[in-house]
Formats: C-alpha cells, structure tokens, sequence
C-alpha cells in the first residue's frame, strides 16, 4: 500500500506552480524488438446488470416500441456498440446475479413473474432474460459471459441453466429451450460462479467460498463443442489474501479469478465526489486512484504467478470503472451518472494497464455499458449520446487481438523541476499486417506533453494518429451538444531520425499508426 500511497501523492503535487503551455517533457521508448504476449480482445468487454435504465430502456424496448428496434432491442443503440467490435458481455450482474433465478426470465412475457429487485430497487418484469440476452450478444457479435448464481441459488440450478443453454440433446431443458423458441443450443464461452461472496454475494470468508467454488464449478459441464471457462469470483482491489486462499485451495478447476476495482475520486464510499462538478484537485485524485490498477494487477498476479507459473489462469478484471455521487436533478435510474473528459482518461489509462499485462489479463468489463456508471452510451427516450469513454473504446480497438509491446515512458531531463509530475502513459501493440500502434495519455490538466519516442529495434518511415481531447476538464456530449467531445486527427506527430516527436495537447488521449 505504500507504493499506491506514493503514486496518489506524487500526482496531487503536480507542477501547480506552472504557467499554462509549459510543455511536460517525456521519453518513451517502445520495445519492437521485445514482443510480448497477444492482447486478448475480450480485455475490451462490457457489462450488463439490471440495474437503473441500462436493460430497460437503455437496450430493451420491446417490439411495440415506437423506437426502431430489432426484436425488442434498440437499433441505436445496437449500431454504435456493433461499432466497437464488443467482444464479450457480461450478464446479469453484478449483485443482481445473486438474486436471480433464470427460470424467471423465459417463457412468454407476460407469464414471467415480476420480482423486487432488493439489490437496486424497482420490479424486475424478467421482460429481458435468457433469450433477449443471447439474442442480444449473438446481434453484437459477442461472447456471453453469464454470471450464476451462488448466494441464494444451487449447484442443480446452475448446472440446469447450462444444460439449458448448451445442450443439444433430446433432454427436457433442450427442448424446454426449443419450445421456448430456440432450437439449436447457444454457445456459452465464459460463466461466473458468483459474483462478489465477500460482499453482497454471500458476506463469505475466502476458505469457504473456495468449497463452494469448487461444489458449483463440479456440475459446470462441456457440451458438444462449447467449452465453458469456469471464472471464480476473486477479489475486491487489494484484497490479495482472497486470491492467495483461492488459488491455493481451488487453481485446478478455475480458468479465470476475478478482480474488482472502482475509481472514486475520493477514495471514500460514502462521498465519491461528483462526475461533471470538479476542479483540478478532483481531476488528479482520480487519475491517480486508476492508476492504482496497474500495482493492484501485479499484487494478484504475483500470487497467480506463484501457483500457476505456466500462466494457465488469466485474471479477469470483470468490473472496473469510475463512481460518482448521484447527481442532483432529474432521476435518470440508479447508478446513472454523466460522462466527462476525465473518465475517457481513466479509461484510456486502465486500457493501457491492462495491454501491458496481457500475458494475464485476458477479460476485463467496464461497468457498465449503457446508463450505468462509466457507460458508454446514454439513452433518454428515442435519443441517444456517445460518452467520451465511447470515443476512447473506439480508438483503442486497434489493440484487439494484437501483439503487445513492451513500453518505457519516463520524464526528459528538462522536468527535473516538476516536483514528481507524473509522465505521459502509453502502450504499443502490432497488429497482424505489421502496423505498429501506441496508444498515449497526457494526464496533464493543462499543459502539452513534449515526447520524444525512440523505437528500439525498429525506425518509423510515418506516423499518423486520432486525438481525443476537449475545452475544459469536464467536457462532455449531452443530449443538446452530442458532439462536444469527439476524436480528431492528430497532426503533433514527427518522424525525427527513426524515432517520432509527439506534442501532446493538455488532457489528451492519442492512437498513433507507425510504420516502420
């Protein structure tokens, strides 16, 4: 903990003193000739829970909606996030998971019962269960991550629900599934045994989850060619005798541990701080807690690593984000909160955190995908509105699927009096045609980074780039102004001997295309 403490401490302190335009000076070297393991696409996962107005209204309309929609589902909506390539969506919690029975959620609509949602409040319809679910990922493009049910529901259950899913047999939950309109079986690459035992999945001790785990994952069965990968419920942020319990008790029947960690600005759960009314204290706080991912990653990894050198386990960063107070005005749905410049930096930092540990983090789900906390989009009626974290998920797909590139940033000898202002952040992938990608953020409020990036092993012949940035800390698009923050080409970048010369506008994320 003293490391993080020093990292919140060394960006409170940034360079106040310094004149607007005063040019941070960076050094980055990218290791081409260092090649690290393949960035897994599903790193670039969303979440889905029933919670606020992220289901209904926020993805599932119904066919009689007057908004254009695809078998209940917005066609907005689909369009933008099928923009993205999702590669994997997590579904339905989240607390809500463990209260969930997914019998609930099929059948015709109008029999399925209604039910207190007592982790979020309201009445769950179960309008949106199991169908519309793998409708909706199948529509996307996407893996499905289910997420069972531990803490109120049994090992019979959840094995009935994959059986249900999966199975192509002539058993009674296959042709349940058939005569509930679904012949052929769903493919189901990812189920979670739990969400969250130590908290509102059970308030459990690590020794007896890890029985449960092991109880639950047994009747977690293959069939025909769908291989389920089995991912335990792991920690909350530096909760590292949870994994070390975990693993030690149960590594042989887990694919994957979870690992949960949210940005608050103050670090305080009962007063987070605000998503759009912040100052520069507020801006730095924040992006000094996201960049506690980074040493949070390697605590859990350096267990996993003692248990399961051959790396067999990825960790699986299944919620992440940031979480603000409620806002004052109208009531848009619990956890809805606006989305600034600021949150497209925390998600641009944490996306290159987790680029830099692929050889472990290979699943990861931003919470949560529309009208919850860090969304990506933001519905009221028949409109929509891409957050700035969309825009960052968008220039960041170049990742996908790539292989990483070990990066080396730090301050030039001209800042040596910047009372340990933290450098610009970055990583690098190549992807499959050769092309070279670096992704780069200036967390800097109000100064331009000066970076001068060698590429050891390689010599650049041309670079060009996207920019995100916007007017003010607390940009955002809104319904009236959709477009306030939105990329644009980046022209800051020089070749110069082989390498490049970046200059980096103040709070500013950059998707450069190098080929060397």
């Amino acid at each position: 903990m003293r490391k993080l403490v020093a990292a919140l401490s060394s960006l409170a302190v940034i360079a106040v003193h310094a004149q607007d335009g005063t040019p941070f000076e960076a050094r980055l070297t990218v290791r081409v000739d260092a090649p690290g393991a393949i960035i897994d696409k599903n790193v670039y996962g969303q979440f889905a829970e029933h919670l606020g107005r992220l289901i209904y209204d926020g993805i599932w309309v119904g066919e009689g909606s007057p908004i254009p929609n695809t078998r209940g589902i917005r066609n907005d909506v689909l369009a933008a996030l099928g923009k993205l390539r999702i590669p994997v969506l997590r579904w339905p919690g989240g607390c809500f998971a463990e209260e969930y029975h997914w019998r609930d959620g099929i059948g015709p609509r109008a029999q399925r019962p209604r039910r207190e949602n007592t982790s979020w409040g309201g009445i769950e319809t179960n309008a949106f269960g199991t169908h519309e679910f793998m409708d909706l990922v199948e529509l996307l493009g996407a893996d499905a991550y289910v997420n069972g049910n531990v803490a109120s529901g049994t090992p019979q259950e959840m094995a009935d629900w994959i059986e249900y899913m999966t199975s192509d047999s002539g058993s009674e939950l296959a042709n349940l599934r058939r005569a509930n309109g679904r012949d052929r079986p769903w493919k189901v690459r990812f189920f979670g045994v739990g969400n969250e035992p130590w908290g509102c999945g059970g308030n459990m001790r690590p020794e007896y989850y890890a029985d449960e785990y092991k109880r639950f994952a047994t009747f977690i069965h293959d069939r025909g060619d769908n291989r389920v990968l089995k991912i335990a419920a792991g920690a909350h942020d530096t909760d590292y005798r949870w994994t070390e319990v975990l693993v030690a008790q149960a590594a042989k029947q887990i694919d994957a541990i979870s690992m949960h960690y949210y940005t608050l600005p103050t670090g305080n759960w009962q007063r987070k701080g605000s998503a759009t009314a912040f100052g520069e204290d507020e801006w730095r706080a924040t992006l000094a807690r996201t960049l506690q991912m980074d040493e949070l990653i390697r605590g859990h990894v350096a267990i996993l690593d003692r248990y399961d050198p051959q790396k067999r386990i990825a960790l699986a960063v299944d919620e992440w984000g940031t979480w603000y107070d409620k806002e004052p005005g109208p009531d848009r749905g619990a956890l809805y909160q606006q989305n600034t410049l600021r949150d497209a930096l925390v998600a641009a930092l944490n996306l290159d955190i987790f680029n830099r540990h692929a050889d472990r983090v290979r699943l990861a789900n931003i919470a949560q995908m529309v009208n919850v906390l860090q969304a990506l989009v933001l519905t009221d009626g028949d409109k929509i509105v891409l957050t700035p974290t969309y825009h960052v998920f968008d220039m960041y797909r170049v990742h996908q699927g790539a292989t990483s590139i070990p990066v080396e940033i730090a301050p030039g000898p001209r800042a040596a009096d910047d009372r340990g202002a933290v450098p610009p952040q970055a990583s690098a992938s190549r992807d499959a045609r050769g092309v070279l990608h670096v992704s780069i953020v200036n967390l800097e409020p109000r100064r331009p980074a000066r970076v001068h990036a060698d590429l050891s092993g390689a010599r650049a012949r041309e670079a060009s780039g996207v920019l995100l940035t916007g007017p003010a800390l607390n940009a955002m698009n809104t319904f009236e102004r959709p477009s306030a923050v939105t990329p644009a080409r980046f022209t800051g970048a020089t070749v110069a001997g082989g390498g490049l010369e970046l200059n980096l506008p103040p709070r500013s994320v950059v998707v450069l295309e190098v080929r060397d």
